[in-house]
């Protein structure tokens, strides 16, 4: 009775190792087949249109435009980011003095030292750059209603195109 029991055990040990390495059968429905965006720019092969949080499923069309905006827009202020890192860390800065009290740009550190630390910017030279970003965020940076493409931030300013 056993020596039966064991044959059992191991022949479904086999049976279950077996099964592993069975191909498994792929479901043809996905999230890009189910999406109204599936031919939108950005979507590939093997995911499609990626949308794991489910944002637009719903299909509207102008909340994908303006998450795809504002996507491009913080795309855009990181690299500017990485550029102003690379280039201080390069030992490049603004000639003259950042206040009037004489304190040259090239005086303080780069990266997170300049905004914490023991030789950091002030807060009010810090809130002076907030409140600029700002200006910038409402009056600059702005989507033209109708422009070519949708983060088309020329404003009539900036054209080399």
């Amino acid at each position: 009775k056993t020596k039966i029991m064991m044959k059992l055990v191991v022949v479904a040990s086999m049976v279950a190792g077996a099964a592993a390495f069975a191909p498994a059968q792929v479901s043809k429905n996905s999230v890009a087949t189910n999406m109204a965006f599936e031919d939108a720019l950005g979507a590939q092969a093997p995911l499609g249109f990626f949308d794991p949080l489910g944002l637009v499923a719903d299909g509207d069309q102008e909340k994908f435009d303006r998450l795809r905006y504002v996507e491009i827009k913080h795309g855009r202020i990181c690299q500017l980011a990485f550029l102003g890192q690379i280039v201080t860390r390069a030992g490049i800065h603004l000639p003259g003095d950042i206040d009037m009290s004489g304190h040259s740009f090239a005086s303080y550190p780069d990266g997170w030292a300049a905004i914490s630390g023991p030789d950091a910017i002030s807060g009010a030279g810090l809130a002076q750059i907030v409140a600029f970003i700002g200006a910038l965020e409402l009056g600059v940076m702005k989507d033209i209603t109708g422009g070519e493409f949708v983060g088309d931030f020329r404003n009539d300013y900036i054209d080399f195109g």
